[in-house]
């Protein structure tokens, strides 16, 4: 959103009922999935209006974020499966979920060691921590001592 009223501010003064209509169309087409579109309509401006100098560099820019992030905004797709969208709230899981558990003082993390404990902390929140463990157990000791490589021995 935030970028859609960066380039709304180029075609309207800031705070004007059209700057907001202008606005609520594009959003409205990317939870559509029609980003392409928006990033295509954005260049097509640029072009036709002949635009040169910041307005022709703020257009393009929110053009390429918006192309760049095009295979994450695929919030139809999202909307249909009942996943959140809003950054907000996704925003709010990474600090609760990672940030406030990864950053306490005197950590420091490899991104092997990192990944392995965003994971196991994703267990733990989602209730599914009790499950888990005994997989986890069963699949160390099974690497740790694979089938076949060891033979008891027996004293006689």
């Amino acid at each position: 959103m935030r970028y859609l009223w960066t380039a709304a501010y180029a075609f309207h003064p800031e705070g004007s009922a059209e700057a907001i209509e202008w606005v609520q169309e594009r959003a409205l087409r990317v939870l559509r999935g029609e980003v392409s579109q928006v990033v295509k309509g954005l260049r097509q401006s640029v072009t036709k209006r002949r635009l040169r100098g910041p307005k022709q560099k703020t257009l393009l820019r929110v053009a390429a974020y918006l192309y760049a992030n095009r295979s994450c905004m695929r919030y139809d797709e999202y909307l249909k499966a009942g996943l959140p969208i809003a950054s907000g709230a996704v925003e709010g899981a990474c600090r609760n979920l990672i940030k406030d558990r990864m950053e306490r003082s005197g950590m420091r993390w490899t991104l092997a060691e990192a990944e392995a404990m965003i994971r196991l902390r994703a267990t733990y929140v989602s209730g599914d921590f009790e499950d888990y463990w005994p997989f986890h157990v069963r699949q160390d000791q099974a690497r740790i001592h694979p089938a076949g490589r060891w033979k008891a021995v027996v004293a006689k």
